[in-house]
């Protein structure tokens, strides 16, 4: 089997970027979009490539909160009531985005999948990003951890999810302003938007992999597992800085950047 390298490295390259931004609020699609323009990396496979390697990213999740998983799966086995009432919360969360995802998944691809679209999403994002937090200063929230969440405050962030559909807006910057706008503090609604990524990041990878299976062959193998390695590392990372810098910041420049980089791309492409 014979290795190119500038592919290897462009594949570690986003899986770098995706295991980076996957977590933060600044949009891993939109990031991957750009710089797989950037690289000439973003035919009908190169795509595929993007949505596969966030399955890295999800295990980095459940690696980083393997106590919480064993703990929840002994819990429904046993039958507790926290156990399930966070299992639940979590698949009535999942539901809107996936029902959406399947309703749209075509219309999306074909007419939303650009830099363009994406660069107005990050800077709309971004200013939705300093209006919560502006909101936050007068507003304290009434739930400081994920299992004080009722089945109607995930639905809620669930829906909000649902936005995170749009190549841009980010999936994680949806979740979290949407629990900070329901009610939850920022380190309760980052930590439902990384159990969250579990069931529909999962889902999205996999429909996107079966649906378009006939791209891949076995020389791609190299590429999608050095991909999948940087990409796992690279969340692993993301998101424990990111609950160490929750803990006493705000979103803020996370907005900033958001838009700042909205119209670089938009001075970029145009």
């Amino acid at each position: 089997m014979e290795f190119d390298i500038v592919l290897l490295l462009k594949a570690a390259l986003l899986g770098i970027v995706e295991g980076l931004t996957e977590f933060l609020p600044i949009s891993s699609t939109g990031h991957l979009i750009i710089i797989g323009d950037m690289l000439d990396f973003n035919d009908e496979k190169g795509k595929v490539f993007e949505i596969a390697i966030q399955l890295a990213a999800v295990l980095a999740v459940m690696w980083a909160y393997r106590q919480k998983v064993t703990d929840v799966t002994k819990g429904l086995v046993r039958r507790e009531s926290a156990a399930w009432r966070f299992t639940i919360n979590l698949m009535i969360a999942f539901m809107p985005a996936a029902v959406l995802g399947l309703m749209f998944h075509s219309v999306i691809k074909t007419y939303l999948w650009s830099p363009i679209n994406v660069a107005i999403a990050l800077i709309v994002g971004g200013i939705i990003i300093l209006l919560v937090e502006k909101r936050m200063t007068k507003v304290p929230p009434r739930l400081q951890t994920v299992d004080d969440m009722t089945w109607k405050d995930a639905l809620k962030v669930g829906t909000a999810q649902s936005f995170a559909l749009i190549p841009g807006t980010s999936r994680s910057g949806a979740t979290i302003m949407g629990g900070m706008i329901f009610g939850l503090s920022r380190t309760a609604a980052t930590e439902f938007s990384f159990f969250l990524a579990i069931p529909t990041m999962m889902a999205a990878t996999t429909y996107d992999v079966y649906k378009n299976w006939h791209l891949f062959s076995l020389a791609d193998l190299p590429m999608f597992a050095l991909g999948f390695i940087m990409s796992f590392i690279a969340a692993m990372i993301a998101v424990k800085a990111l609950l160490r810098y929750v803990a006493s910041h705000t979103f803020v420049p996370f907005a900033w950047y958001r838009i700042v980089f909205g119209c670089f791309v938009l001075w970029y492409f145009l």
